[in-house]
């Protein structure tokens, strides 16, 4: 099983691995099939395919502070929101990963030139809408003025407090907390995780899912034995949140009867986008643990708990307080 505490290894660090796509475990031909089961017609095609700008949306955003504790925000030009205030953020396009999509829609609607340092935090919603927030810092280029507004923004600003200007929305309240804490370090925070490049054909889901033995205090992982050996992994039905995805699943692994258990966050992201309209999924592993010992936990059929070296369950347990992992807010 060396092989499985590698992969751990390069997921902590958030990196790709490089499974195959042919080891889902719960793919949206198996839930369409236990959905028939009872009865009910299911409502997303067994054959989804995603396609960006079509049949799912990438939204990237930057939170980017200057040496004097300012965020960058942009003023909008659009129509629907003309002259409010906002993040610099924007659908990603054919072709890009998710850093380049980033890079782009700052410079053209800040003038500035940003370097990626980490995702801070992924929201998603149904119809397959994702959303990824990173901080990095600027690099050069010249502040937008209004004089030179576009099509894409009327200006930019370095902002001390987003809550007196007049903002597009408030959610990127909660967004800008979030880089404060992530830049400031005031309590543990995730290492910084950049999207790993790696092409995919699907919206896939991978878990960690860990439990402690009660009798030895030690960490379990569990593994799938379909086919080969491997960390569970499940396809996203997007016409329901990702909640509903993790909950099936759960459920599919451990029966209906679940123990107490927590989605913690997100350990890596695996994207690519290349070439244009061939590869636009998307995999995200996604760190669960149970609240109760490993006694109490119990998987059906192909499933198996595997104990880790003491090393790296310390690791794992230590990426399960809040903030350890990318926040993953899922918006309902």
């Amino acid at each position: 099983m060396d092989s499985i505490e590698n992969n751990l290894c390069l997921l902590l660090d958030g990196l790709a691995l490089q499974d195959s796509e042919e080891l889902c475990d719960f793919s949206l031909a198996d839930q369409n099939e236990a959905i028939a089961a009872k009865g009910v017609t299911p409502s997303t095609p067994s054959d989804f395919v995603p396609v960006v700008k079509n049949t799912v949306t990438y939204i990237v955003m930057a939170v980017l502070f200057n040496d004097d504790g300012e965020i960058l925000m942009m003023q909008e030009a659009k129509s629907s929101c003309a002259g409010q205030w906002y993040l610099p953020a924007g659908r990603m396009e054919p072709g890009e990963d998710i850093e380049e999509a980033v890079k782009r829609e700052v410079l053209e609607e800040t003038g500035l030139y940003m370097e990626p340092t980490s995702l801070i935090m992924v929201q998603c919603a149904s119809k397959a809408w994702f959303r990824f927030i990173l901080a990095g810092h600027v690099t050069g280029g010249t502040l937008k003025t209004p004089g030179q507004a576009d099509s894409e923004s009327l200006q930019a600003k370095w902002v001390k407090d987003p809550e007196q200007m007049s903002l597009r929305c408030k959610d990127i309240l909660s967004v800008v907390e979030r880089g404060h804490q992530f830049r400031l370090r005031q309590e543990p925070q995730h290492p910084s995780m950049l999207p790993a490049v790696r092409p995919h054909h699907k919206l896939l889901l991978r878990f960690v899912i860990l439990a402690r033995q009660k009798s030895s205090n030690r960490v379990h992982i569990l593994l799938s034995e379909k086919t080969e050996v491997h960390l569970p992994i499940c396809e996203v039905n997007h016409h329901h949140n990702l909640h509903s995805t993790i909950r099936k699943f759960m459920v599919e692994i451990f029966g209906a009867d679940v123990p107490p258990h927590k989605p913690h966050g997100v350990l890596s992201v695996e994207h690519c986008g290349k070439p244009e309209g061939a590869h636009d999924g998307l995999l995200m592993t996604i760190l669960i643990a149970f609240r109760v010992p490993l006694e109490q936990v119990f998987p059906i059929d192909k499933y198996t708990w595997l104990m880790v070296g003491g090393g790296l369950g310390d690791k794992l347990i230590q990426r399960v307080p809040r903030n350890m992992t990318v926040p993953l807010h899922v918006i309902s």
